[in-house]
């Protein structure tokens, strides 16, 4: 029998530029570059567009794929920048548990010290600014940034205090750190812009430290 059929596999759609886009599902050899270039389109256009002007079929035109793949690896825009959210924070999720260990008068270190090098490392700062900059202009972005940093991070955080009024301390803590990045990374306000980030740790940290534990 000749001529394709849905069972055939992807298919190739013509581009703009004279390349191909790929239709349908790819095969599974595909499937994880597939999927980490869609998330690295995703984080371009949120930090480029916002959350409210990004599409889905945005995110597909620049990652090279049809729409219908975004959809089939994440869902809605909501749930592709829950993703972008989670592949950002990852370092940081890995590593949550190993703030509330060790001797408690040095959480606040070891938590700034995880927050500040998310922030400095290349790697992870332009994912961090894309999330940021789009859940500060959208309410349902900021839904789906508060949903995750407090479920996967502070609440980790704060079961591990053994202190009253725990998720408030971490809350405080984190919202210092907060509006340190803010100002220092996205504003670029100096001279903090610029302070060397072994400064920035040793005057910050005592301040985490009161929030977490009160000494």
């Amino acid at each position: 029998m000749t001529g394709g059929t849905a069972d055939d596999g992807p298919v190739a759609s013509a581009r703009g530029d004279g390349t191909t886009r790929r239709r349908g599902r790819p095969p599974r050899t595909e499937s994880a570059g597939t999927r980490d270039r869609i998330l690295d389109a995703a984080r371009e256009e949120f930090s480029a567009r916002g959350y409210e002007k990004t599409s889905v079929r945005g995110i597909a035109k620049a990652a090279g794929v049809d729409s219908a793949l975004v959809h089939h690896y994440f869902g809605t825009k909501e749930q592709v920048f829950q993703a972008a959210v989670e592949v950002a924070f990852a370092p940081a999720f890995a590593v949550r548990d190993t703030i509330v260990e060790g001797p408690v008068e040095e959480a606040g270190e070891r938590m700034t010290r995880m927050i500040i090098g998310l922030w400095e490392s290349p790697v992870t700062r332009a994912p961090l600014l894309a999330i940021v900059r789009s859940a500060v202009n959208n309410e349902t972005a900021a839904g789906v940034f508060r949903r995750l940093i407090a479920g996967q991070l502070l609440r980790r955080i704060a079961g591990g205090l053994e202190v009253p009024d725990a998720e408030l301390r971490a809350e405080l803590a984190a919202a210092q750190l907060v509006g340190i990045a803010m100002i220092r990374y996205v504003i670029k306000v100096e001279p903090l812009a610029s302070a060397d980030p072994e400064q920035i740790i040793r005057r910050v940290a005592p301040v985490v430290q009161g929030h977490l534990t009160g000494r």
